[in-house]
């Protein structure tokens, strides 16, 4: 199949459904991908990841083929927001002390 073809039949579904697998090395239903199986869906990822992954998390391909890697503080940066002169955790995590759980 022709790469731009193959790009324009993945829906955003089938890429998650594709990266799933790729990750677990199990289809979503939980039937282990074969060897095969596993290097085409994981072409098919970086290839799409290549197409639209405008926003790439650490260890991705990014829009343009470039794989990106994310620093520490990048990803710390991800986790906080500004407020004043200082750096507060985000509202966005919830967090527990150990009693808690």
């Amino acid at each position: 199949m022709d790469v731009s073809k193959l790009l324009a039949a993945m829906t955003p579904e089938v890429y998650e459904r594709m990266s799933f697998a790729v990750e677990t090395g199990k289809w979503p239903d939980g039937t282990p991908l074969t060897s095969a199986q596993r290097d085409s869906a994981m072409q098919a990822v970086m290839l799409y990841q290549s197409r639209y992954n405008t926003e790439a998390q650490h260890m991705t391909v990014a829009a343009g083929g470039e794989i990106k890697f994310k620093t520490k503080a990048e990803f710390k940066r991800e986790f906080v927001t500004t407020q004043g002169d200082e750096l507060a955790p985000s509202s966005d995590i919830a967090r527990f002390e150990h009693d808690d759980l």
